[in-house]
């Protein structure tokens, strides 16, 4: 994620006790949120879905509202995404999801 925002609860603790880590992370998150094929964009609904094939819907959520935040993505762009989750991961993580997609925009 752009801005050294991490949406991992460690990271907070990670970064005042092993600095050296913390700029790690920054590091690699640099090496990979690059835009140089895919947008930054496109590399943000990417990163919903793989979140969301996970389910865990507290992460689900802040990967929703920062694509929300940064790109003003629409709810139907966020559907669109999850749809595929359907397909790939299955009906759990995508009703999870979906839910954490209606939470984030009934705000």
């Amino acid at each position: 994620m752009k801005g050294k925002v991490f949406y991992g609860q460690g990271m907070v603790s990670i970064k005042e006790n092993y600095p050296d880590i913390y700029d790690s992370v920054v590091q690699l998150n640099e090496a990979v949120f690059t835009g140089k094929v895919l947008d930054y964009k496109t590399q943000k609904l990417i990163a919903i879905a793989i979140t969301a094939s996970k389910s865990d819907k507290r992460a689900i959520k802040h990967q929703i509202r920062s694509a929300v935040s940064e790109f003003n993505v629409t709810k139907d762009e966020v559907m669109d995404v999850l749809r595929v989750v359907l397909l790939t991961s299955g009906m759990p993580p995508f009703t999870k999801s979906v839910s954490a997609l209606n939470e984030v925009f009934e705000k």
